[in-house]
């Protein structure tokens, strides 16, 4: 793999105050894109479900015209999901190229597990498709670098789906975060306490019937088909996933770093993990974890994940605190916010039930499809993801090096820490070896 220097990568990475690039000259030179629009869907299982019911929805102006899975269950079910919602049926593939290998569409979404986010959104944007990729957007941190330049040079949107950023309970939450009412936000804290079940380790065995394994695996390294390696648990494993802290825990890190305003990566990492619950080698992830982000100017993102609370924490499995200086608001991706103010904590302005479950899919999705028209930017662009999966690789690393981390952002590598620099990058197998940039 050619892989761009450090001083590269800080050329390549983009402070959000500077995020404006992806709307000048770049886009100008794209071709004009129709408004109807002509979809490839790569990776059919869980999240995408839900994306099709969104997309058949607008089926006035959009058109699913691929669905590319190597597992045909997959296929199969999602094919009937959209059964009769279409003027055509969707073709259908285990070969993602030949999704980009056609002129006719403009755009993919990606759901795939994260190992094969970026390796097939870097070829999506080089084939000139805009890219939906499911959270986190990368697999490890310089992934994302190699987003942001590709973004850049081939001239392609590109949305991470962190569905809350267009919520109605974020807008209004916003609102009040601008307002000064909570005075300066100076610590935000996620939380993800939602509770997992124990389950054990299998043994290896038979792949599926019908399913193209080694592809699958991809960039991955070789290993014995694994029923807890494949379906839903392979986020449990560091080949595929990016455990708690990067599958559900990105979620309510990206409203952090929201509502606390950072536009960099920080600058001290604090991280320390356990075991509670009994996986039997099921996983190669703590089931705990807490990680403190110290960013330059001090301010403080914290976030926690507890398997065990099923009654979850003030009152939400998963949601934010943002302590301000007059105040501070409680925040949750479900739907809702209380705010509360002064010495006393007097209860001041709150959104509750009429907001419930309002997660902001339908208006992010909607948002991509008319950046990809209008060729506008998105708010969960390639700089803005970066900014957040990196607090998970950061994290992640630190926890697993030596608990305390300082990171260089303009050298974007560590400060004397050999170990956890190793750990920005991994290995591709052949032949899916990371495009160049």
């Amino acid at each position: 793999m050619a892989t761009p220097s450090r001083r590269d990568f800080l050329q390549r990475t983009v402070a959000a105050t500077a995020s404006t690039w992806v709307m000048t000259g770049v886009y100008s030179a794209v071709a004009a894109v129709p408004d109807r629009l002509r979809l490839g869907l790569i990776g059919c299982g869980g999240i995408m479900s839900h994306h099709a019911q969104t997309l058949a929805a607008l089926k006035e102006s959009v058109d699913v015209a691929w669905l590319c899975d190597v597992d045909p269950s997959h296929l199969q079910n999602l094919g009937k999901l959209l059964e009769g919602r279409q003027s055509a049926a969707p073709r259908t593939t285990a070969r993602f190229e030949e999704v980009l290998a056609d002129a006719d569409v403009q755009a993919c979404i990606v759901g795939t597990p994260h190992h094969w986010h970026v390796p097939i959104a870097l070829r999506a944007m080089q084939a000139g498709k805009d890219v939906y990729v499911e959270k986190p957007m990368s697999h490890v941190y310089n992934e994302g670098p190699l987003m942001i330049a590709a973004s850049q040079k081939y001239g392609r949107i590109v949305q991470q789906g962190s569905q809350m950023r267009n919520s109605p309970v974020t807008r209004k939450a916003e609102e009040l975060l601008k307002s000064g009412i909570l005075g300066e936000i100076k610590v935000a804290k996620a939380w993800t306490a939602e509770g997992r079940d124990e389950f054990k380790a299998a043994p290896d065995g038979p792949v599926p019937p019908g399913v193209d394994y080694d592809r699958w695996l991809g960039p991955a390294p070789l290993h014995p088909f694994n029923p807890r390696r494949f379906h839903a648990t392979w986020r449990m494993f560091r080949d595929y996933g990016n455990g708690e802290i990067g599958d559900d825990g990105i979620h309510d890190i990206d409203m952090a770093a929201w509502g606390l305003g950072v536009t960099t990566v920080p600058k001290y990492i604090t991280a320390r993990g356990g075991r509670m619950m009994k996986y039997e080698n099921a996983s190669e992830y703590p089931d705990n974890m807490t990680v403190t982000y110290e960013y330059p100017d001090g301010r403080l993102l914290i976030y926690e994940n507890y398997p065990f609370t099923r009654y979850g924490m003030h009152g939400f499995d998963n949601g934010n605190v943002f302590y301000g200086t007059e105040g501070y608001m409680i925040f949750s991706r479900r739907g809702a916010f209380s705010t509360f103010l002064g010495n006393k904590s007097k209860p001041g302005p709150t959104e509750g039930k009429e907001l419930r479950g309002a997660g902001g899919y339908a208006e992010h999705m909607t948002e991509f499809l008319d950046a990809v028209r209008n060729r506008s930017t998105t708010k969960s662009n390639a700089v803005t993801a970066h900014n957040s999966c990196a607090l998970v690789h950061l994290g992640e690393i630190a926890f697993r090096t030596r608990g305390h981390l300082e990171f260089d952002g303009e050298k974007q590598a560590f400060v004397d820490c050999p170990e956890a620099d190793a750990l920005l990058t991994k290995d591709y197998r052949d032949p899916w070896k990371m495009p160049v940039v």
